[in-house]
């Protein structure tokens, strides 16, 4: 049966009875199980209901250990959904998402604004919001605050790490354990590439990644994909041209992956030297099938646009294409741009933080291949993008701004199944990927090759593990390791046999995980590495992985 507010908040969840829920579906069996009479909270005796819970918590004293310990068990762990990569979300899940989104929109309109969310509901009245800021944050944060109130839940935030435990040494996968508790979803920021990933390792509630580091900023990019479909009718098949710092931005990284999966062409204009990342120009190459196609100057382009477009070594800009677009757009080169999205200068991710960097203004909107382009920016602008443009049809960054509201309404919406739908949950909160992963202490051989990445923050240092998913490349007997948290590659490394304590550059036998666990095996980033940490060269001999037989005949 049902009791009232006091009792639900005392009597918490069935699986992680510690924790308090304002739910109306909870019910007094969870907290007086062991009573033959279920009374009301106002007829109970003092200290009975904090018995009963108290008891409820004994029993479930080897879980709260093994939390102590690392990363709770799957088994452990309710079937929920975290949203890390644009990836985590498949192209149904990015639809209905948008399909929610405007249903929102259409509900709870601002009359004065078409594309503003003017009213509340109540459909997350029992639900709390946690949003836990390791960086600064205007859009993002009140965004997502604004999208709880406006369903009409609470919000409970850390938005500066100076005033919150993170001062006093606390470690991100501790301080996510204790949220976990005090909330029903979370979203977090942190200036680690990864620290999110790590982050939902560890919460039995839904995390959402508010930008973590460069590495991605998944919500963004679907408030930039709901745009252009506003603006164009359509998602798919899109021209779209990128301008600034490409290598830095989290932005971007999401972007290029969702444009790439709709079969976007894409125009990266890069700042000098702020090129995409190596990983993340090789996904859209090897994983979205993107192709690279020399893009020659029009008769517009003038030498005042060579810092924007080209580099002095390289006499054109490059175009990305991706899917049939190649083969169904003989003319793509020629035809006009749909979008042009700024970025800035992400220049607390830089050292040299006094670089040229390439401005939007008038003038360089005046030619024609940009005469439709709705002008994108995810904001804040610091210089780069011309405030006179803000009168111009084309710019559309606050109404870009704007939907940050009803789009994560609708991810919180669907995240808690608040409206009767939910996006599909899993056990560990992702769908398991179908490649092997390589797992070792985090002092044991190769950690992740990206410096900036979570494994090497050394307040997380007892949670981290190197974690790497083996990817088979199309060279034989090779292999990529993509780490776990932050996604980027290593490609070269060598492998160890822990059994025989040798190593080789043959990675068969991290591609026989089925046949063999990858821990019987230690990833270093080279040979001088496994030597110092005391194996010796397999020259000559058989490669790790091979077959006992095999074995025999290249002894003899």
């Amino acid at each position: 049966m049902l009791v009232d507010r006091k009792c639900r908040a005392l009597a918490g969840l069935g699986k992680y009875p510690y924790m308090c829920r304002f739910n109306e579906h909870l019910c007094v069996e969870n907290v007086c199980a062991r009573s033959p009479r279920r009374p009301s909270v106002g007829s109970m005796e003092p200290g009975i209901a904090f018995r009963c819970v108290a008891h409820l918590c004994v029993a479930h004293l080897n879980v709260a250990q093994k939390l102590e310990m690392g990363p709770m068990p799957s088994k452990s762990q309710p079937a929920t959904r975290h949203i890390i990569s644009i990836n985590d979300l498949s192209d149904k899940d990015i639809e209905t998402v948008f399909d929610t989104a405007q249903a929102f929109l259409d509900e709870l309109p601002d009359p004065r604004v078409p594309y503003r969310i003017g009213r509340s509901a109540k459909i997350a009245s029992n639900s709390i919001l946690a949003s836990l800021f390791y960086e600064p944050s205007t859009r993002t944060r009140l965004s997502f605050e604004s999208a709880m109130l406006r369903l009409g839940g609470e919000v409970i935030t850390s938005a500066d790490p100076a005033t919150s435990s993170a001062a006093k040494g606390e470690s991100l996968a501790d301080s996510v354990r204790v949220i976990a508790n005090y909330a029903d979803i979370m979203v977090i920021r942190h200036p680690r590439d990864g620290a999110v990933r790590l982050a939902a390792e560890y919460s039995p509630i839904p995390v959402i990644n508010g930008g973590d580091g460069s590495h991605e900023h998944p919500t963004q990019t679907l408030c930039d994909l709901f745009l252009l479909k506003k603006k164009n009718k359509r998602i798919k098949n899109l021209k779209v041209a990128i301008s600034g710092d490409l290598r830095g931005s989290r932005t971007i990284h999401s972007f290029v992956y969702a444009l790439a999966r709709f079969g976007a062409t894409i125009m990266p204009m890069a700042a000098k030297g702020m090129e995409l990342p190596d990983h993340v120009d090789r996904r859209l190459r090897e994983e979205f099938g993107c192709e690279m196609v020399s893009a020659k100057k029009g008769k517009g382009d003038d030498s005042s646009l060579d810092a924007l477009y080209v580099t002095p070594q390289e006499p054109h800009q490059q175009s990305l294409f991706s899917g049939p677009e190649i083969e169904s757009n003989i003319g793509i080169l020629d035809r006009k741009i749909d979008a042009l999205y700024v970025t800035r200068f992400q220049k607390e991710r830089w050292t040299d933080k006094n670089q040229a960097y390439p401005t939007i203004d008038r003038k360089f909107l005046k030619e024609p291949k940009y005469s439709e382009a709705s002008v994108m920016h995810a904001l804040p602008r610091v210089g780069e993008l011309d405030p006179a443009i803000d009168k111009d049809r084309r710019a559309v960054y606050f109404e870009q701004a704007a939907y940050g509201v009803p789009i994560r309404m609708a991810l919180i919406a669907l995240l808690l199944n608040l409206k009767g739908k939910s996006l599909h949950r899993f056990e560990g909160g992702f769908e398991r990927r179908p490649s092997p992963i390589y797992d070792q202490p985090r002092n044991v051989g190769a950690s992740c090759a990206n410096k900036n990445c979570i494994v090497h923050d050394q307040m997380e240092s007892q949670y981290v593990r190197n974690k790497f998913y083996v990817l088979k490349t199309s060279a034989p007997n090779a292999c990529r390791l993509r780490c776990f948290y932050c996604e980027s590659d290593i490609e070269q490394f060598v492998v160890a046999s822990k059994k025989n304590k040798w190593f080789s550059n043959d990675h068969t036998a991290l591609l026989r995980a089925d046949d063999q666990h990858p821990r019987e095996h230690i990833v270093f980033p080279n040979k001088e590495a496994a030597i110092e940490a005391g194996f010796h060269s397999r020259r000559g001999m058989v490669a790790p992985g091979t077959p006992p037989r095999t074995r025999r005949r290249a002894k003899s």
